[in-house]
This record gives structure tokens, C-alpha cells and sequence, in this order.
């Protein structure tokens, strides 16, 4: 046990989409190696832990889940603060979760950091037969926006730790190449000032 506790970062991931495409259960699967076939529907926020090696570094993965309902959303906004990584989640089967992509990104981009890791996941990968958003339609997408992209099952664990781990490790190495210090690691102490040079000027005791 004693390995899981000691890490060298802590990285803030989001999970964002529409509901119902399964963001709850890759949580879960990454995290507690858990399916719930009867996982109801998020309310606000709730997030789960897992320590994992990758690379010569150990990072504490804090990840994040949100209600995608559309009445939830006001609670939500605050929760990108500080977020490193995201995954945005849609479901293969279903094309209007794809479609909402768009606006669940700029939403991401109004509140995150500038620098954030964003993924594209297709979940629901087993349910080939069912599938409404072909693979290399999203890969395009994916492409042409600068995000990564991946399809999961988290019903067969297909590819969700490829996909934890891919965000993970481009957040270090991103992080890593500004040579930010290593308190930038936490999500407690980031710095939200749109990832400039402004990092010494920051305006937090200025209100006198």
C-alpha cells in the first residue's frame, strides 16, 4: 500500500459530455476497476483517486466527474479551475452526444487552463454494431482541433488506461518542457492567469 501513497505530482482531470455516454463507468473502471450496469445518472460532482507510475514519474491522477444534464450545469463551472487534463466523452452509438462536442469544448476553454490536455474518448466501443459516429470521422476532428484521441469500452476495459495514462503523460511532458516549478503540479496552486509569462505578477493581494 505504502507505494500508492507516494507521488511526485498531482494532475486535476475532468471528465466532461453529455450524460448517459458513460463517463461515470470509466471513472470507475480507471480508478476501482469497477462496471455498474445500473449507474445512475451524476448529480453535481464526485471524484475518485488513483496513484499511477508511468514513465520514471508517479503521478496522483484526481479525476473529476460532472453531470453532463443540462440543469447541473450551473453547479459545474467552477470545477474546471485548476484542471490539467480533460476527457471528453461521447458515445459511439449515440451521434448527438458527437454533435455536442463542439460546445462542451469552448465551455472547457472558457474555464480551464490554457494549457490543458484534451482527449477526444469514443466510448462504448463493444456496441460496433450500433455505431453512429465512424472512427476516422472523430480522429479528423480530433486532429484538426489539436486534441488526442482514443475509442474505450469501459464495459470491457478496452483502451481506459490507454487513455488515463496518454493524458497523464502528455500533462507531464507539457509541463515539464515549460520548466513550470513543481508546485504547478497540484491543481491547488495553479496558476489560472491563461498561461502566460504573468506568473509573477500574480493579483491575488492587491484588494488592500
Amino acid at each position: 500500500m505504502g507505494s500508492d501513497e507516494a507521488y511526485n505530482f498531482v494532475f486535476k482531470v475532468v471528465l466532461i459530455g453529455e450524460s448517459g455516454v458513460g463517463k461515470t463507468n470509466l471513472l470507475s473502471r480507471f480508478t476501482k476497476n469497477e462496471f455498474n450496469h445500473d449507474s445512475r445518472t451524476t448529480i453535481g460532482v464526485e471524484f475518485s483517486t488513483r496513484t499511477v507510475q508511468l514513465g520514471g514519474f508517479t503521478a496522483k491522477a484526481q479525476i473529476w466527474d460532472t453531470a453532463g444534464l443540462e440543469r447541473y450545469r450551473a453547479i459545474t463551472s467552477a470545477y474546471y479551475r485548476g484542471a490539467v487534463g480533460a476527457l471528453m466523452v461521447y458515445d459511439i452509438t449515440k451521434h448527438p452526444t458527437y454533435d455536442g462536442v463542439e460546445r462542451w469544448l469552448k465551455e472547457l476553454y472558457e474555464h480551464a487552463e490554457s494549457n490543458i490536455v484534451i482527449m477526444l474518448v469514443g466510448n462504448k466501443s463493444d456496441l460496433e454494431s450500433e455505431r453512429s459516429v465512424p472512427t476516422e470521422e472523430a480522429r479528423r476532428y480530433a486532429e484538426n482541433r489539436g486534441l488526442l484521441f482514443l475509442e474505450t469500452s469501459a464495459l470491457q476495459s478496452t483502451n481506459v488506461e490507454a487513455a488515463f495514462n496518454h493524458v497523464l503523460t502528455e500533462i507531464h511532458k507539457r509541463l515539464a518542457t515549460k520548466e513550470a516549478p513543481r508546485s504547478a503540479f497540484s491543481p491547488l496552486s495553479l496558476n489560472t492567469s491563461r498561461g502566460d509569462d504573468s506568473e509573477e505578477k500574480k493579483p491575488c493581494c492587491r484588494n488592500i
